[in-house]
């Protein structure tokens, strides 16, 4: 007889750099993030995360806010300068701020998901060479130990890393993230894969029995009939295989001949990087559809030259589309999970993002944003994770992105993502109508 597979458990999901704020509070150092805001044109509305949701300052209230809808648990991100301004010397008082943290959740019954790096890579470290140069995956490795000996009597699952795609090809190809370079992606992709192996062995080092994960941006590609082949491959081998060969299969593929340079994957690099997961999250948005070049930006989180070495081509999402110009496909969602399942049938799996951008127009008669359109996105990728886990997926928990609407890396605050809308004067929060949706559904689960 199979057994039965535990209820899905659900939470919600932010990081530092998007809600702290007090980016000159308690010693904290300055981030590539806060150097990239300060370059004109580098930020959509000329904004930076300098005040962000003031989630520094307002924990408790935020956290009371987790737990009034229900949820089970609180994905965050450590803020790597605010631990180690300079990338190495210890800042007590940054860790502090995530003891309370830490202990805030689990007075709430949250059970807290840290995230090691969420982007916030400390200054100080770029301006030593940051992710393009390796000795930055033993200084990642070193910070985890500092973090893990705080906070690992009370935390037992990590994240090492959020979507280290957007670290190495928005942050090292196209240039549209911080530190806004080009030409160093594949270094970084591997640095980054190594950080995570670096780290993975001393978060077991410092807690025993410590869960360890990463957490992947992948999505399926379609090619178009216009497509050419060779395009569609490379996307996926960047936005996907990349990833998951090296964590699964200890490779890479063998059409990114930048990875098979013996000066940069030295050896025993992969060997370290596979089967370094005990669970694997995945965010999810939408699908790719490659297509034929286009002259304007099909969508504004999909740039083409995120893909180097790709021949010309473009991104052509379907109706209907969020304001990120993002197709919405909640069945891209069940299918990869179904696919991640079969390829790593003993690999638990998590929903670690999965929101939608809107304009928020429309409002309830009590002045609160009715974001029918939202919760119709949160309701069907939360059905299409069941199905997942009707197919046989061991999808452990669904985490809506995001809790509060906050700052959007290079969108500033023209995206909203918000369960929570903050009002721009007060940063009071004002729970929508998609919040009282996940609401109910947790309560639901929990029954």
């Amino acid at each position: 007889m199979t057994a039965t597979p535990p209820p899905l458990r659900f939470g919600v999901a932010t990081s530092a750099y998007q809600v702290e704020g007090a980016v000159d509070v308690g010693g904290r150092g300055r981030s590539i993030w806060d150097t990239f805001c300060a370059l004109p044109g580098t930020v959509l509305d000329g904004s930076d995360g300098s005040v962000a949701c003031d989630h520094y300052h307002r924990l408790d209230e935020d956290l009371d806010l987790i737990a009034s809808a229900a949820l089970s648990s609180y994905r965050f991100s450590i803020a790597w300068p605010r631990v180690q301004p300079d990338g190495r010397t210890l800042e007590p008082r940054g860790l502090d701020f995530y003891d309370r943290l830490v202990d805030g959740c689990l007075a709430r019954g949250l059970q807290p998901f840290p995230t090691l790096y969420h982007w916030d890579l400390p200054q100080a470290l770029q301006d030593e060479g940051g992710w393009p140069a390796r000795e930055t995956a033993h200084r990642f490795a070193d910070y985890t130990t500092a973090v893990a000996e705080r906070l690992g009597d009370r935390v037992s699952t990590w994240t090492t890393h959020n979507e280290p795609w957007c670290t190495a090809f928005l942050g090292h190809a196209s240039a549209t993230f911080a530190p806004g370079l080009r030409g160093a992606a594949f270094p970084v992709a591997h640095h980054t894969l190594l950080s995570h192996a670096l780290s993975a062995q001393a978060l077991r080092a410092a807690v025993p029995g410590a869960e360890v994960g990463i957490v992947l941006n992948l999505t399926l590609v379609h090619g178009e009939p216009d497509a050419d082949p060779r395009a569609v491959d490379l996307v996926d081998a960047v936005q996907n295989r990349l990833w998951l060969d090296a964590l699964l299969d200890g490779r890479y593929p063998d059409v990114l001949p930048e990875l098979a340079d013996p000066a940069l994957v030295q050896p025993g690099d992969l060997e370290l990087v596979h089967g370094s997961l005990d669970w694997l999250g995945l965010n999810y948005y939408t699908p790719f559809r490659v297509g034929s070049p286009v002259t304007t930006a099909d969508g504004v989180g999909q740039d083409s030259d995120a893909f180097p070495g790709a021949p010309d081509f473009g991104f052509h999402p379907r109706p209907p589309v969020t304001t990120m110009g993002w197709e919405v496909d909640p069945s891209g969602l069940e299918d990869l999970l179904v696919q991640l399942s079969r390829r790593a049938p003993s690999l638990p799996l998590r929903v670690t993002e999965n929101g939608s951008a809107y304009a928020d127009e429309q409002r309830a008669e009590d002045g609160s944003v009715d974001d029918a359109d939202r919760e119709a996105y949160l309701l069907g990728h939360v059905a299409a994770t069941l199905r997942a886990r009707d197919r046989g997926a061991d999808v452990r928990d669904y985490l809506a992105w995001s809790l509060l609407d906050n700052f959007e890396w290079a969108q500033g605050y023209t995206q909203k993502f918000g369960l929570v809308e903050i009002e721009p004067e007060t940063l009071r929060r004002i729970p929508k109508r998609s919040f009282r949706a996940l609401a109910g559904i947790a309560r639901a689960a929990a029954q």
